[in-house]
C-alpha cells in the first residue's frame, strides 16, 4: 500500500482547518458600534453655532433634557470631526467684530475743526 500524501501534510491540513474554524466563531457579529444618527449630529452642530460659548458638556445636558439620549463623548467627537474648537476660541470676539458691532450700535460722523483736523464722534 502507498501512501499519496506524507503524515505532514495530513496534520497541516488538520491545524488549517481548525484555525479557519475557529477564526470564524471568533468573529465578531456586527462591525462594532453604529455610528450616530444623522439627525442627531446636525442637531449638535446647529447647537454648537447658535450657542458658541456652550461646551461639549453642556451640549449634551441639553441634548437630555430635548431627550436626545448621547453620550458626552459621542458629543465631542462630533465636534472635533466637525474641526469645532473649544468654547473660549468660539466665543471670543475678534476687535473687527467689536467695532463694526459699536459701529452698528452708534452713528459715527466726521466733523472739521476750524484748524482742518478731523474728528469722529459717536451720536448715542
Amino acid at each position: 500500500m502507498r501512501l499519496l500524501v506524507r503524515p505532514d501534510t495530513v496534520f497541516r491540513w488538520h491545524r488549517d482547518l481548525v484555525a479557519r474554524r475557529h477564526a470564524a466563531r471568533s468573529r465578531p457579529k456586527n462591525g462594532g458600534r453604529p455610528r450616530t444618527v444623522h439627525s442627531v449630529r446636525a442637531l449638535v452642530l446647529r447647537l454648537a453655532a447658535e450657542n458658541p460659548s456652550w461646551g461639549y458638556r453642556r451640549l449634551h445636558g441639553e441634548l437630555l433634557v430635548l431627550g436626545v439620549k448621547v453620550a458626552a463623548s459621542t458629543v465631542w467627537e462630533i465636534l472635533k470631526e466637525a474641526e469645532i474648537p473649544p468654547p473660549p476660541e468660539r466665543a471670543s470676539t475678534t476687535w473687527a467684530d467689536f467695532l463694526r458691532s459699536q459701529a452698528d450700535a452708534c452713528g459715527f460722523f466726521e466733523t472739521v475743526t476750524l484748524s482742518g483736523a478731523r474728528r469722529c464722534t459717536c451720536s448715542r
